[in-house]
């Protein structure tokens, strides 16, 4: 008991510092998230053991801010109901999963001790991960309180198999060698980047791998990565995608679809021999696509602005969870619980906007990571940083570290624009958006698509919601009249059933069947024969294109009689190759096997006789 004690203040504690601190770190399935997630699921599970509730930790996570930190960290009071608030979401998040988890847990464990065995397969302390949310580390530790172990390289490969699976299944543009192949190089130096000055620079080829291994040559044709000694190729990294563009040699022209970081700090480029061949050791120059470079630059630098809009707008507890840019589109991750409203995205984007006409300068300063601090840089919580950053400033509404690369000047970005806002995980949203000429193309194909529709219509873009309101107006008067003739032609198509009427232990039954009527009609139609019945049950069944509607009404006295609606209709529509339910006093199902329509209704008799009392 007092180890749980110890286990629970101290895990609480460091979720309380670690979900206040300026970042405001969430709990999640990979890096420090991940470390996080585990501290308040251990917390939970050893609470568990205490018989605390969750008002209990709420109540301990509490006392950390108001009263033990609040003098020395002020930041966690500013932040007492976001780290409360989330703190609170885990636990119930857990808490739903860990029922049914343990019961698990206590198979396997059941099934392992059977079985004379030690040790947990590493297969199953995997399914506890993946089905129920449970770090192996806790399957360890649970483990060891019954004498066992369990085989953690097992998990380790299990998870392994998984993510191969994945891989397996993505499709990937470009093949090339596994990046470990260029250990082999030796290289005590590793790749300069030149890029953030230039879009043109020459090197020396320094190492070539086909898709395999490291070569000597790749010839016309054959995909795979070159590596130089200097690039202005920027390497896929911190969300930002590698550079595209071109390699000519001597002997050769290499097209590079994207520049990647390799071990030991080298860059390599990705790509396909497109005329002759790449050798090791020849001089090259290094090309990089202009335009290509220019849009990823917009859409990175659009994205600076959007963190600083939306903490605008959200106010400061949006924070970068995650971020994609490329040459089509801007992806970003922020921390927030909810969706956004049309109005808030309408106004993250004005504001986006505004900011690019201002057309501020971009500024890059280089200092170190305590100096950046102190100019209220932001920085992504989990990031490594060296002994000097990259500080990316936008006139006065944005400053963060950032070592991708940017346009000059706001202005340069054109136009943003945002696609969507969705939910990518609990208490994180995501962002799609476009700028520069990807704004002025997403227009121009709404004003085509407007365009088609208005003509589909048979009127011009500007009355075209007139005209949808009419037609909707239209089609609603048409419905009405069609379900009219429906229903005049169901009447007649059933006729006058009334001399079909049974007693039933002095319950009046009305069973019939009525060809090609749908379930809309069936109610309709039973609505009618219910009133026409006075009191009782009313069954009616129908072949409609081959498939089976079924409806079932009880009236309050047969009700009190015994009759259900909704178990009646259960039981008669097996003869029929379905099922369905409802309520006591209406119930319908569906079937697929018409022939099973007379027997349906034989057994309604009996089935009803079998309710009465």
């Amino acid at each position: 008991m007092t180890k749980s004690m110890r286990i629970l203040a101290d895990h609480v504690r460091t979720s309380v510092m670690l979900i206040g601190d300026e970042a405001r770190l969430l709990p999640s399935n990979t890096g420090a998230g991940y470390v996080l997630r585990r501290l308040v699921r251990r917390a939970v599970r050893h609470g568990r053991t205490l018989g605390l509730k969750k008002e209990d930790f709420i109540k301990i996570a509490s006392i950390y801010i108001d009263d033990v930190y609040a003098a020395s960290y002020p930041l966690l009071v500013k932040n007492r109901e976001f780290v409360l608030k989330e703190f609170d979401k885990e636990i119930v998040r857990f808490e739903s999963t860990l029922e049914n988890g343990m019961k698990e847990f206590k198979k396997i464990l059941d099934a392992t001790t059977k079985s004379g065995a030690k040790e947990i397969s590493g297969k199953d302390a995997f399914y506890l991960y993946d089905t129920f949310g449970f770090p192996s580390e806790l399957t360890v530790e649970m483990a060891a309180e019954e004498g066992l172990t369990v085989d953690e390289k097992g998990f380790v490969a299990a998870m392994e198999e998984q993510k191969k699976t994945a891989r397996a299944n993505a499709a990937f543009s470009q093949k090339s060698a596994d990046a470990s192949v260029f250990d082999e190089l030796g290289l005590e130096k590793s790749s300069t980047f030149t890029g953030y000055d230039r879009l043109l620079d020459n090197s020396t080829v320094i190492g070539v791998a086909n898709e395999e291994s490291l070569a000597d040559s790749i010839s016309e044709g054959e995909s795979g990565t070159v590596v130089t000694e200097v690039t202005p190729f920027y390497a896929t990294m911190g969300g930002q995608k590698g550079d595209k563009g071109i390699i000519k040699t001597a002997s050769g022209e290499f097209k590079v679809v994207e520049a990647v970081k390799l071990p030991g700090g080298l860059i390599g480029h990705l790509g396909t021999v497109i005329k002759g061949e790449i050798k090791n050791g020849e001089a090259a120059e290094l090309s990089v696509c202009d335009k290509c470079r220019a849009a990823t630059c917009k859409n990175h630098s659009a994205t600076h602005i959007l963190q600083s809009a939306l903490q605008e707008v959200l106010g400061d507890g949006v924070h970068q969870q995650g971020s994609y840019q490329d040459t089509e589109r801007t992806r970003f991750d922020f921390s927030y619980s909810q969706a956004m409203t049309a109005d808030e995205i309408k106004k993250v984007e004005a504001i986006v906007n505004a900011k690019i006409a201002e057309d501020a300068a971009v500024v890059t300063n280089v200092m170190t990571i305590d100096e950046a601090k102190q100019t209220g840089a932001m920085a992504l919580f989990g990031e490594k940083y060296g002994e000097t950053v990259r500080v990316v400033s936008m006139g006065d509404f944005s400053k963060e570290l950032c070592g991708g690369t940017h346009v000059s000047h706001t202005g340069e970005i054109q136009a943003f624009k945002i696609l969507s806002e969705a939910s990518v995980s609990s208490g994180v949203r995501r962002i799609e958006a476009i700028t520069g000429t990807n704004v002025a193309a997403y227009y121009a194909e709404l004003e085509e698509k407007l365009a088609a529709a208005a003509a589909a219509a048979k009127t011009t873009p500007a009355e075209l919601v007139n005209r949808i309101n009419a037609m909707q107006a239209q089609i609603k008067e048409l419905n009405s009249e069609i379900e009219s003739l429906k229903s005049k032609a169901a009447k007649e198509a059933l006729g006058d059933v009334m001399d079909q009427v049974k007693e039933v232990k002095g319950v009046k039954l009305l069973a019939t069947a009525v060809a090609g009527v749908d379930m809309n009609g069936l109610r309709d139609l039973g609505d009618q024969l219910k009133e026409k019945l006075g009191e009782g049950v009313v069954v009616l069944i129908s072949d409609c294109d081959g498939k089976v509607n079924l409806v079932v009404m009880a009236t309050d006295a047969a009700q009190k009689s015994g009759a259900h609606a909704g178990n009646l209709v259960k039981a008669v529509a097996a003869l029929v190759g379905g099922g369905g339910g409802g309520r006591p006093n209406m119930a319908q199902a569906g079937g697929k096997n018409p022939a099973g329509i007379p027997d349906a209704i034989a057994k309604a008799e009996e089935i009803l006789a079998d309710q009465i009392k």
